[in-house]
Protein backbone atom coordinates (compact mmCIF):
# COMPACT_ATOMS: atom_id res chain seq x y z
CA UNK A 1 0.00 0.00 0.00
CA UNK A 2 2.91 2.40 1.17
CA UNK A 3 4.48 1.65 -1.92
CA UNK A 4 1.85 3.16 -4.31
CA UNK A 5 0.97 6.56 -2.02
CA UNK A 6 4.78 6.88 -1.87
CA UNK A 7 4.59 6.87 -6.42
CA UNK A 8 1.77 8.90 -6.31
CA UNK A 9 3.20 11.65 -4.20
CA UNK A 10 6.86 11.44 -5.38
CA UNK A 11 4.75 12.49 -8.99
CA UNK A 12 2.80 15.28 -7.10
CA UNK A 13 5.92 16.99 -5.39
CA UNK A 14 7.84 16.65 -7.95
CA UNK A 15 5.43 18.89 -9.86
CA UNK A 16 4.88 20.94 -7.42
CA UNK A 17 8.83 21.56 -7.02
CA UNK A 18 9.21 21.79 -10.87
CA UNK A 19 7.06 25.06 -10.32
CA UNK A 20 8.12 26.63 -7.26
CA UNK A 21 11.86 26.27 -7.68
CA UNK A 22 11.64 27.30 -11.37
CA UNK A 23 13.64 30.46 -10.36
CA UNK A 24 16.17 28.63 -8.47
CA UNK A 25 16.58 26.39 -11.73
CA UNK A 26 16.90 29.69 -14.28
CA UNK A 27 19.46 31.23 -11.05
CA UNK A 28 21.64 27.79 -10.96
CA UNK A 29 21.50 27.69 -15.05
CA UNK A 30 22.75 31.17 -15.34
CA UNK A 31 25.87 30.12 -12.85
CA UNK A 32 26.66 27.13 -14.96
CA UNK A 33 26.62 28.78 -17.71
CA UNK A 34 28.89 31.26 -16.81
CA UNK A 35 31.35 29.12 -15.25
CA UNK A 36 33.07 27.90 -18.63
CA UNK A 37 32.15 25.40 -21.28
CA UNK A 38 29.91 23.07 -21.90
CA UNK A 39 25.90 22.53 -21.57
CA UNK A 40 24.20 23.27 -18.50
CA UNK A 41 22.98 20.40 -18.45
CA UNK A 42 24.44 16.79 -18.00
CA UNK A 43 22.60 14.13 -19.01
CA UNK A 44 24.10 10.63 -18.61
CA UNK A 45 23.19 6.78 -19.18
CA UNK A 46 22.37 5.11 -15.18
CA UNK A 47 20.87 1.90 -13.86
CA UNK A 48 17.60 2.24 -12.32
CA UNK A 49 14.94 -0.53 -10.83
CA UNK A 50 15.17 -3.68 -12.55
CA UNK A 51 18.26 -3.09 -14.04
CA UNK A 52 16.72 -0.91 -16.35
CA UNK A 53 19.14 2.29 -18.08
CA UNK A 54 17.55 5.63 -17.84
CA UNK A 55 19.01 8.97 -18.39
CA UNK A 56 19.79 10.87 -15.64
CA UNK A 57 19.56 14.81 -15.44
CA UNK A 58 21.93 17.31 -13.64
CA UNK A 59 23.40 20.79 -13.70
CA UNK A 60 26.88 20.35 -15.00
CA UNK A 61 29.55 20.58 -12.62
CA UNK A 62 33.10 19.33 -14.11
CA UNK A 63 34.55 20.66 -16.55
CA UNK A 64 35.26 17.66 -18.56
CA UNK A 65 33.02 14.20 -18.54
CA UNK A 66 35.25 11.69 -19.46
CA UNK A 67 36.41 10.72 -16.37
CA UNK A 68 37.53 7.59 -15.20
CA UNK A 69 35.66 6.32 -11.89
CA UNK A 70 36.74 4.09 -9.12
CA UNK A 71 34.80 0.98 -8.84
CA UNK A 72 35.69 0.88 -4.86
CA UNK A 73 34.90 4.33 -4.49
CA UNK A 74 31.32 5.75 -6.58
CA UNK A 75 31.48 9.52 -5.10
CA UNK A 76 33.73 11.63 -6.86
CA UNK A 77 35.80 13.87 -4.34
CA UNK A 78 34.88 17.37 -3.94
CA UNK A 79 38.27 18.36 -4.51
CA UNK A 80 38.44 16.52 -7.68
CA UNK A 81 40.46 19.10 -10.16
CA UNK A 82 38.02 18.23 -12.89
CA UNK A 83 34.66 20.14 -11.27
CA UNK A 84 34.38 23.52 -11.50
CA UNK A 85 34.54 26.07 -8.53
CA UNK A 86 30.79 26.64 -9.30
CA UNK A 87 30.50 22.50 -9.51
CA UNK A 88 32.09 22.55 -6.07
CA UNK A 89 29.29 24.41 -4.69
CA UNK A 90 26.61 22.61 -6.46
CA UNK A 91 27.82 19.53 -5.36
CA UNK A 92 28.41 20.26 -1.49
CA UNK A 93 24.86 22.44 -1.58
CA UNK A 94 22.89 18.95 -3.51
CA UNK A 95 21.95 21.90 -6.09
CA UNK A 96 23.52 19.86 -9.09
CA UNK A 97 20.45 17.32 -8.17
CA UNK A 98 17.63 19.95 -9.19
CA UNK A 99 17.12 18.70 -12.84
CA UNK A 100 16.52 14.65 -11.37
CA UNK A 101 12.72 16.21 -10.23
CA UNK A 102 12.15 16.02 -13.99
CA UNK A 103 13.58 12.20 -13.30
CA UNK A 104 11.04 12.04 -10.87
CA UNK A 105 8.10 13.01 -12.67
CA UNK A 106 8.90 11.10 -15.16
CA UNK A 107 8.89 7.61 -13.18
CA UNK A 108 12.34 6.74 -13.50
CA UNK A 109 13.49 7.85 -9.61
CA UNK A 110 11.53 8.47 -6.33
CA UNK A 111 12.83 11.37 -3.84
CA UNK A 112 14.10 8.66 -1.41
CA UNK A 113 15.88 5.43 -2.64
CA UNK A 114 19.20 4.01 -3.70
CA UNK A 115 21.15 6.49 -5.80
CA UNK A 116 21.88 5.12 -9.63
CA UNK A 117 25.52 4.55 -10.28
CA UNK A 118 27.04 3.91 -14.14
CA UNK A 119 26.14 0.68 -15.78
CA UNK A 120 29.52 -0.64 -15.65
CA UNK A 121 29.71 -1.04 -11.59
CA UNK A 122 27.43 -4.17 -12.12
CA UNK A 123 30.64 -5.96 -13.72
CA UNK A 124 31.64 -6.01 -10.13
CA UNK A 125 28.44 -6.57 -7.97
CA UNK A 126 28.38 -9.44 -5.92
CA UNK A 127 24.70 -11.18 -6.31
CA UNK A 128 23.35 -10.23 -2.95
CA UNK A 129 23.77 -6.63 -4.52
CA UNK A 130 21.30 -7.10 -7.10
CA UNK A 131 18.77 -6.40 -4.69
CA UNK A 132 19.48 -2.64 -4.50
CA UNK A 133 17.43 -2.73 -8.04
CA UNK A 134 14.37 -3.98 -6.75
CA UNK A 135 13.38 -0.51 -5.94
CA UNK A 136 13.39 3.08 -7.75
CA UNK A 137 16.55 5.10 -7.40
CA UNK A 138 16.32 8.33 -5.38
CA UNK A 139 17.81 11.59 -4.82
CA UNK A 140 18.78 10.64 -1.42
CA UNK A 141 19.15 7.63 0.19
CA UNK A 142 19.78 5.28 3.31
CA UNK A 143 23.80 5.30 2.15
CA UNK A 144 23.43 8.90 1.61
CA UNK A 145 23.08 9.95 5.21
CA UNK A 146 25.45 7.26 6.62
CA UNK A 147 28.93 9.25 5.00
CA UNK A 148 28.14 8.58 1.23
CA UNK A 149 31.31 9.60 -0.38
CA UNK A 150 33.40 8.43 2.71
CA UNK A 151 31.91 5.16 2.39
CA UNK A 152 33.59 2.21 0.29
CA UNK A 153 31.26 0.56 -2.56
CA UNK A 154 30.27 -2.36 -0.67
CA UNK A 155 29.25 -0.23 2.55
CA UNK A 156 27.19 1.64 -0.06
CA UNK A 157 25.53 -0.93 -1.33
CA UNK A 158 24.72 -2.99 2.01
CA UNK A 159 22.98 0.17 2.97
CA UNK A 160 21.13 0.66 -0.20
CA UNK A 161 20.34 -3.32 -0.50
CA UNK A 162 19.05 -2.73 3.35
CA UNK A 163 16.49 0.01 2.24
CA UNK A 164 15.51 -1.72 -1.03
CA UNK A 165 14.47 -4.49 1.34
CA UNK A 166 12.75 -2.83 3.91
CA UNK A 167 10.99 0.00 2.02
CA UNK A 168 8.70 2.09 4.36
CA UNK A 169 7.40 5.76 5.40
CA UNK A 170 9.13 6.10 8.68
CA UNK A 171 12.54 5.13 6.91
CA UNK A 172 12.18 7.66 4.09
CA UNK A 173 11.26 10.47 6.20
CA UNK A 174 13.73 9.91 8.46
CA UNK A 175 16.08 9.76 5.38
CA UNK A 176 14.41 13.35 4.29
CA UNK A 177 15.22 14.87 7.44
CA UNK A 178 18.98 13.69 7.60
CA UNK A 179 19.84 14.59 4.42
CA UNK A 180 19.07 18.20 5.26
CA UNK A 181 21.45 18.13 8.20
CA UNK A 182 23.84 16.48 5.51
CA UNK A 183 23.64 19.18 3.09
CA UNK A 184 24.16 21.46 6.32
CA UNK A 185 26.45 19.97 7.86
CA UNK A 186 28.69 17.77 5.70
CA UNK A 187 28.44 13.74 5.10
CA UNK A 188 31.56 13.32 7.39
CA UNK A 189 29.46 14.23 10.55
CA UNK A 190 26.91 10.87 9.76
CA UNK A 191 29.53 8.87 9.08
CA UNK A 192 28.55 5.07 10.11
CA UNK A 193 30.86 2.45 8.48
CA UNK A 194 29.64 -1.14 8.03
CA UNK A 195 31.97 -3.53 9.63
CA UNK A 196 32.81 -7.11 8.15
CA UNK A 197 30.15 -8.66 10.04
CA UNK A 198 27.65 -6.72 9.16
CA UNK A 199 28.56 -7.08 5.45
CA UNK A 200 28.52 -10.83 5.20
CA UNK A 201 25.44 -11.51 7.58
CA UNK A 202 23.46 -9.17 5.19
CA UNK A 203 25.17 -10.73 1.48
CA UNK A 204 24.37 -14.15 3.01
CA UNK A 205 21.18 -13.58 3.73
CA UNK A 206 20.12 -12.20 0.12
CA UNK A 207 22.59 -13.83 -1.93
CA UNK A 208 20.37 -17.27 -0.68
CA UNK A 209 16.96 -15.26 -1.30
CA UNK A 210 17.90 -14.51 -4.88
Amino acid sequence: MYLKIKWALDRFLAFVGIVALSPLFLIVAIMVASDGMGNVIFTQPRVGKDRKIFKIYKFRTMISTRVEFDTNKAVISDNNRNLTKVGKFLRKTKLDELPQLYNILKGDMSFIGPRPLLYNYLEGYETWEIRKFDCLPGLSGLAQIKGNGHLSSKERSYYDVLYAQNVNFITDVEIFFKTIGVVLFGEEHFLKKVNSEELEALARKYTKLY
